[in-house]
């Protein structure tokens, strides 16, 4: 009976339980990279481009900073993300879109990786706004 109420109601939360890993899994792998770039850039590897002349411009060791306290944010609420709850989809889209800033902020000191890291955290954004609350609880 329920099924005839509620017929996409198991796809529905199959679709949701998905992507909310597909972003826990993201969220993961995005916290494990920042974490990797700011040890990179607080020991000053030379992997870096340096910009003399940039508006927002810290240190590098300051940029690692910012990316090693981002990523561990991160791989926390990324494993919160496991549980598929509301708090860890608000914190998760919270914490992505800090990385998405930190990353464009960083362009000019390791451009091509902070594109992609940009791509990796839109898409866990997105990955978790489209999953609709009524998915998640059970239709």
């Amino acid at each position: 009976m329920s099924s005839t109420l509620h017929p996409r109601s198991e796809s529905s939360q199959a679709a949701a339980g998905g992507l909310t890993l597909f972003a826990a899994v993201m969220m993961l792998i995005a916290g494990f990279v920042d974490i990797f770039r700011g040890i990179m850039a607080i020991v000053h590897d030379n992997v870096f481009v340096s910009t003399p002349d940039y508006v927002f411009e810290f240190s590098l060791a300051g940029w690692g900073w910012i990316h090693l306290f981002l990523g561990i944010a991160a791989l926390m609420v990324g494993v919160g993300l496991f549980r598929v709850s509301l708090w860890a989809r608000i914190l998760g889209v919270v914490v992505a879109a800090l990385l998405l800033i930190a990353n464009f902020l960083s362009i000019p000191y390791y451009p091509l990786w902070s594109i992609v890291a940009i791509a990796l955290c839109a898409l866990v954004i997105w990955g978790l706004c489209v999953v609709r609350d009524d998915d998640v609880a059970g239709g």
